[in-house]
C-alpha cells in the first residue's frame, strides 16, 4: 500500500504530464483540424469543379461524335452520291446540292454543309463563311481523299470558330466527291456562360479555342494565365486571383478542358475549424483538470482501462462489419462478372454461327453445282445399268452399280460437312487433326474457289500434324480465310490459294497465302477489327477475319496478316501443338 503522500506526488506528476501532453495534443489536434477541413473544404470544392468538368466534357465530346458521324454516313448515300453525276446538259447539280446542304444544315442543327469535287471545286453548300474562304480546305479534302475521316479547327477571329469533319463519296470504288460538316460552338460556350466558374478548351499550342470569357478566345494561354504551381493566377481589375486548376485530355481532339475553382472558401473553412478545435482543447483541458482533481489515481485508471478496452471493441466490430461488406460486394461484383463473361462467350458464339450460315449461303450457288453434277450421272448411269441388265451384261451393269454408289457416297460425304459445320458447336476443346480439317474446309470452300477459277494448292506435312482447337470452330477458320483469298483474287486469271503447315517451339504455323493485289498499309493496322471491309455496301459486314481471330485466340494461338514478297495476301496463324488423342489420325489425302 502506497501512503497518501506517495499518491498526492504520483497525482502531481501525473497532472505535469498531463498538461504537457495535453498541450502537445491540442496543437496536434488544432493543426489536423484546421489541414482537414482545408483538406475537406478543397475536396469539395474539387469535387464541384471536376462534376462541372466530366459533365461539359462529356457534352463537348458529345456534340463532336454526333457530327464525327454524320460526313461518312451522308458520304454513303446514294443520294449524297448521284449529287456528283452531271445532269442531261453536262452540268454539275449545284441547285440541287445547295437544297440538300440546306436541308441536312436544318436538321442536324450543323453550321455549315458543303460538297465538293475531288478537285476542291466547290458543288454547293447551305451558308457559312469558312466555305467562301476556303479555310482548313486543302487539309480536309486530302484526309478524305485517302479513305480517313478528315477533321479540323477552324478560326476566322474570336467569334468565327468552327470544327469541321470530312469524308470521301465513293461511287463503284471511285472517289466522285468530298462531304464536309461544319460545327460551332455558340451553343456550348452559351451554356459555359450560366456558370461561375472559368470554363476553356486550349489546343496542343496551348491556343484557347472555347472559353466562357469571351476576352480569353483565340488567344495563347501564357498571355493571360500564370501558372503557381498547383494553381494558376488570373490578372484582372487590378488585382491577381488565384485559381484551382481541374483538367482533363480529350484525346480523339488533341485538346484540354480545363475549369477553374475559386479557392476562397478553403481559407475560410479553415479558419473557423481552427478557431473551433482551439477552443474544444481548451474546454476539453479544463475538464480533465477538474476530474484529475476530484478522483483517485485508481479510478482515473480504471475509467482509462475500460474507455481503452470500449474503444478497441468498437474498432474491432467495426472492422468487422466493414470486412463482411467488402467480402459481400466482392461476392456480388464476382458473380456479376461471372455472368457477364457468359453472355459473352454466349454472345460470341451467335455471331460465330451466324458467320457461318453466311458463308454457307454464299457457298450454296457452288456447292448446288457439287450436287447436281453426281445427279446427274447417277441417272446415267442408272439408264446404262438397265440396258446392261436387259442385256444380260451383268459385269457392266455392276460395274455401274459400283459408280453409282461411289457417286451416293461422295455426296453423303458433302452433305455430312455440310450438317457439321452449319450446327451450333461446343466450347471444349482438345486434340485435332490437322489435315481432317483442312479436308472438310476445303470440302465447302473449293465448290467456290473452282467457279471463280481459283486453285487451292496445299504444302507441307499437314497430315501429320495435330493442333489444339475444335474441330468445327477450326474449320471454319479455314473457310473463312479461303473464302476471304478467293474474293481477294476476284476474277484475276490463274489465282492460286496456297495452305501451307509447319511445326515450329511447340506450334505448328500454318499460312494461307494468295497471288491476288495484296493488303493496303492502311487497311492492315483494321483487319481483323470486328465490321470492318473495304467490300462494297451489300457485299459483306466485315466479321469473317475478326471471327477468325477471336477463334484462333481462344485456342491460345494468334493470327497477323502481311503482304507476300513476290504480291499477295498471307495470313499466318500459329496454333499450339498438341499430342494425338489414341491412335494416330489416318493419312488424308486433300485433292487440290
Amino acid at each position: 500500500m502506497h501512503s497518501r503522500l506517495q499518491i498526492e506526488k504520483r497525482f502531481r506528476l501525473a497532472r505535469t504530464v498531463l498538461i504537457t501532453v495535453w498541450a502537445a495534443i491540442a496543437l496536434a489536434i488544432v493543426f489536423y483540424t484546421v489541414h482537414s477541413a482545408g483538406r475537406n473544404a478543397e475536396g469539395d470544392i474539387l469535387a464541384e469543379a471536376g462534376e462541372t468538368l466530366s459533365v461539359q466534357s462529356e457534352t463537348l465530346s458529345g456534340v463532336l461524335d454526333k457530327y464525327r458521324l454524320m460526313a461518312p454516313l451522308l458520304a454513303r448515300q446514294s443520294s449524297v452520291a448521284s449529287l456528283f453525276i452531271l445532269n442531261a446538259e453536262d452540268a454539275p447539280q449545284s441547285i440541287a446540292a445547295r437544297g440538300m446542304a440546306g436541308a441536312l444544315t436544318g436538321m442536324s442543327a450543323a453550321s455549315d454543309v458543303a460538297f465538293f469535287f475531288p478537285d476542291g471545286t466547290l458543288l454547293g453548300h447551305a451558308n457559312g463563311p469558312f466555305v467562301e474562304t476556303r479555310t482548313g480546305l486543302d487539309g480536309l479534302i486530302r484526309d478524305a481523299s485517302q479513305g480517313r475521316l478528315g477533321r479540323a479547327m477552324l478560326a476566322l477571329g474570336p467569334e468565327q470558330r468552327a470544327y469541321a469533319f470530312s469524308s470521301g463519296v465513293r461511287r463503284n470504288g471511285k472517289l466522285v466527291g468530298i462531304v464536309v460538316v461544319y460545327v460551332d460552338f455558340f451553343r456550348i460556350e452559351a451554356a459555359w456562360a450560366l456558370s461561375n466558374r472559368p470554363i476553356y478548351v486550349t489546343e496542343v499550342d496551348d491556343t484557347i479555342i472555347l472559353a466562357n470569357v469571351p476576352e480569353w478566345r483565340m488567344r495563347e494561354a501564357d498571355e493571360i494565365l500564370q501558372r503557381r504551381g498547383e494553381r494558376i493566377a488570373v490578372p484582372g481589375d487590378g488585382e491577381v486571383k488565384s485559381y484551382l486548376d481541374m483538367s482533363r485530355q480529350l484525346p480523339v481532339l488533341g485538346w484540354t478542358l480545363h475549369v477553374l475553382a475559386d479557392p476562397a472558401p478553403i481559407m475560410s473553412a479553415r479558419a473557423s475549424a481552427g478557431a473551433i478545435a482551439t477552443l474544444a482543447c481548451l474546454l476539453a483541458g479544463l475538464v480533465a483538470l477538474i476530474l484529475m482533481r476530484r478522483y483517485e489515481t485508481t479510478i482515473l485508471r480504471a475509467r482509462s482501462d475500460r474507455a481503452t478496452a470500449l474503444r478497441l471493441e468498437r474498432v474491432v466490430r467495426d472492422r468487422t462489419r466493414a470486412l463482411s461488406e467488402t467480402n459481400q460486394s466482392l461476392s456480388r461484383e464476382v458473380e456479376t462478372r461471372r455472368d457477364a463473361e457468359t453472355k459473352l462467350r454466349a454472345a460470341q458464339a451467335e455471331l460465330i454461327q451466324t458467320a457461318k450460315l453466311a458463308a454457307l449461303g454464299q457457298m450454296s450457288a457452288a456447292i448446288s453445282h457439287e450436287f447436281n453434277q453426281p445427279l446427274a450421272a447417277i441417272r446415267s448411269y442408272a439408264d446404262n445399268g438397265q440396258k446392261f441388265i436387259d442385256l444380260q451384261r451383268s459385269e457392266s451393269a455392276r460395274d455401274n452399280l459400283g459408280r453409282i454408289n461411289a457417286l451416293v457416297e461422295r455426296m453423303a460425304e458433302l452433305s455430312r460437312t455440310l450438317l457439321s459445320f452449319a450446327r451450333k458447336p461446343g466450347q471444349a476443346t482438345g486434340p485435332v487433326h490437322l489435315g481432317t480439317v483442312i479436308e472438310e474446309a476445303l470440302l465447302l470452300a473449293r465448290p467456290r474457289a473452282r467457279k471463280a477459277g481459283v486453285e487451292i494448292r496445299l504444302s507441307g506435312d499437314i497430315d501429320t500434324m495435330t493442333v489444339s482447337g475444335g474441330r468445327v470452330r477450326l474449320g471454319q477458320v479455314f473457310v473463312n480465310l479461303v473464302n476471304n483469298a478467293v474474293d481477294a483474287i476476284g476474277e484475276q486469271p490463274g489465282g492460286v490459294v496456297e495452305i501451307a503447315a509447319k511445326r515450329g517451339d511447340g506450334v505448328v504455323i500454318v499460312e494461307v497465302s494468295d497471288n491476288g493485289p495484296g493488303i493496303e498499309a492502311e487497311t492492315l493496322r483494321h483487319i481483323f477489327d470486328p465490321f470492318f471491309t473495304t467490300k462494297a455496301t451489300g457485299e459483306g459486314i466485315g466479321i469473317g477475319l475478326s471471327i477468325v481471330d477471336n477463334i484462333v485466340r481462344d485456342f491460345g494461338g494468334k493470327v497477323s496478316a502481311q503482304n507476300g514478297a513476290e504480291g499477295g495476301a498471307i495470313f499466318r496463324m500459329e496454333l499450339v501443338e498438341a499430342e494425338p488423342a489414341g491412335k494416330s489420325n489416318p493419312r488424308v489425302h486433300v485433292d487440290a
